[in-house]
């Protein structure tokens, strides 16, 4: 098939122009151990998404290449751009094989979904097995994927209780899990702070999960000072 081009250009062409060295060290520093980062401003990145969602972004998405994080990057950003297929199933088909190239915690949390607020309400349901299978997935970034999306979609009254499950029982070593399942933990605090108190004084996470949680607590500019106390004092110690 032939290679999409923009503007007479390949996207990877597009990128090399883009591409910033006084940021590669930067996004590199971001990113440890992930191979081809040029270093790429995101809202750069973003505003060609969108012109790449004006033309045949479905050319481009059989076409791109995933070399550069960035393009891999593009691509969810693409998605996220479009309009989602009538098919829901198609189009999260279309989401999956990006899930499958994530290779970086960047990668994972630039993504949203197409079709904005009024996509998601049609389709919560959906989407809430669709992120519950990968937060029970097996590979490091699939897992964080489900993770980032539920905790940006469903920290609300009708899915908290469940949310907190999940999260409690994901087993996996990768610290862009662990990080991911602490950040979710903290936003659920801040929401919903008395259930989370409720579960944080109970749970099965593992030492380094749980007190990452609480230091993100801590961090947070919604939660008070008095609150922040009571949270440093329920930390594990570091020999358990």
């Amino acid at each position: 098939m032939k290679e999409y081009r923009l503007d007479n250009l390949t996207i990877k062409e597009h990128l090399l122009e883009l591409a910033e060295r006084r940021n590669k060290s930067f996004a590199e520093s971001l990113n440890p151990g992930v191979e081809h980062v040029l270093g790429i401003r995101i809202p750069d990145l973003r505003k060609l998404a969108v012109r790449i969602s004006h033309t045949d972004w479905e050319e481009y998405l059989l076409t791109a290449d995933t070399f550069y994080m960035e393009e891999r990057m593009l691509q969810g950003m693409v998605l996220g751009c479009i309009k989602p297929d009538a098919d829901v199933e198609f189009y999260l088909q279309r989401v999956t094989r990006f899930v499958w190239i994530i290779n970086s915690w960047s990668v994972c949390d630039t993504f949203k979904f197409g079709g904005g607020k009024r996509f998601v309400a049609e389709n919560k349901e959906r989407l809430w097995h669709y992120l519950v299978d990968w937060m029970h997935a097996q590979g490091e970034y699939e897992i964080r994927f489900g993770v980032v999306m539920s905790m940006q979609l469903f920290i609300d009254d009708e899915h908290i209780g469940q949310l907190l499950e999940e999260y409690d029982a994901i087993r996996h070593d990768g610290y862009y899990v662990k990080m991911a399942v602490a950040w979710a933990l903290s936003v659920c605090f801040v929401k919903f702070p008395e259930i989370t108190m409720q579960y944080l004084k109970q749970n099965a996470l593992d030492d380094f999960t749980y007190n990452k949680t609480l230091q993100k607590i801590i961090e947070s500019y919604r939660v008070d000072t008095e609150t922040k106390k009571l949270i440093k004092q329920m930390k594990r110690p570091a020999t358990r």
